[in-house]
């Protein structure tokens, strides 16, 4: 079973704890960054929950996840419709101003990490910004039914040295909101994509 068949088999109950739990501490970072009013997507929504604090704030959002059953209650969340994708199989070409991948790219095996995150890289406009968020560790394997990639950021810095057309905007650390997950902490880094550079 892979990460997909597992949200597949459990997509109400993941639904359910996950809806209501208040990412604004983060998403406001990423506000702060990202073009007013741009072109954002959502990656790996999951329950739609970040998408439609997005949308409310103005950006035109893009739903994506690689679980029909997920695409399906976000999009009742939403209101909006969401594109059933693997990360994979993205073949977006310079079309949004921000990608939030939140607890999403953490289920990439290692690696196919380098051709999700040139696929990423080719999806953003120059300038624009990519979130993503890891559990912090080392752990790389399976945790039940699911494959977890987990990082520190010194291991996560080293292996950024693989896209030269990413630059650190910032990078901390935050506690796990979920009750039973009380006292995991995650790594949250925002990157931009660097500017062309100009033609003399």
């Amino acid at each position: 079973m892979d990460s997909t068949d597992f949200y597949s088999k459990n997509a109400n109950e993941y639904f359910e704890a996950t809806v209501d739990l208040d990412m604004g501490v983060l998403l406001e970072r990423f506000y702060e960054v990202v073009k007013e009013g741009g072109a954002v997507l959502d990656l790996g929504c999951g329950s739609g929950r970040d998408g439609l604090a997005l949308l409310d704030h103005g950006f035109d959002v893009t739903l994506l996840d690689g679980c029909e059953e997920m695409c399906r209650l976000a999009e009742a969340h939403t209101g909006l419709d969401a594109l059933h994708m693997r990360f994979e199989e993205m073949d977006f070409d310079e079309a949004f101003d921000g990608i939030w991948a939140s607890a999403s790219l953490l289920h990439v095996k290692e690696e196919d990490m380098t051709d999700v995150y040139h696929r990423l890289i080719r999806s953003l406009v120059p300038g624009g910004v990519l979130y993503v968020s890891y559990r912090h560790g080392s752990f790389k394997g399976m945790r039940g039914e699911r494959y977890f990639c987990d990082f520190t950021w010194t291991e996560f810095k080293k292996k950024l040295e693989e896209f030269p057309e990413l630059e650190v905007i910032e990078t901390w650390k935050s506690m796990d909101l979920r009750k039973e997950h009380a006292g995991e902490k995650w790594l949250n880094v925002l990157l931009r994509k660097k500017e062309e550079p100009e033609e003399e």
